[in-house]
């Protein structure tokens, strides 16, 4: 089994509910152990859209990572994701930030995400599971990363209480 970490965001529709059934459907395959608090963000990239509700899941799967990419990509779909523009708004959103420590650079799968580090609505919620763990390409912490960006437009939406198991690197 492989830890992974998973973004999901979304602004469309029952907001908070989009994330539930996300993470009802990702534990089929990717038995959730950490789940963050829900962040309400402004949106990144295209300005003219509602704000978004971004969280982070620690997982493990037996999933290779082309297969998880897949499960990931269908589960968009089968949730009510249609084809949009990049950076447009979406019902659901689901990016696989890490797996294990590995780094895989194929047409169509870049882990770790490449943008991750540049990004505090992702990085809130994943420092807040697994603030030690190391960034296999730069090297540092997703802690560190967290202080060399800005996090104005980053707001608590709903704290967790029901997973407080901190995932870390092993």
């Amino acid at each position: 089994m492989q830890q992974i970490y998973l973004a999901l965001g979304t602004n469309l529709g029952d907001r908070e509910s989009n994330l539930a059934k996300a993470i009802e459907q990702l534990s089929i395959h990717c038995p959730v152990v950490a789940i963050s608090s829900i962040f309400e963000t402004e949106p990144w990239g295209y300005l003219d859209q509602g704000k978004f509700l971004n969280m982070v899941v620690g997982c493990e799967t037996s999933l290779s990572p082309l297969s998880l990419l897949d499960f990931v990509k269908n589960l968009e779909g089968e949730l009510g994701r249609t084809p949009n523009f990049r950076n447009g708004p979406r019902l659901i959103d689901i990016d696989i930030l890490f797996y294990g420590d590995q780094v895989i650079d194929e047409p169509g799968l870049a882990i770790p995400h490449p943008r991750l580090h540049e990004r505090a609505f992702v990085l809130v919620p994943l420092a807040e599971i697994a603030p030690t763990l190391l960034h296999p390409v730069t090297g540092f912490t997703i802690e560190k990363h967290l202080k060399d960006v800005p996090e104005e437009g980053i707001m608590l939406y709903k704290k967790n209480t029901g997973f407080t198991v901190q995932m870390e690197k092993k």
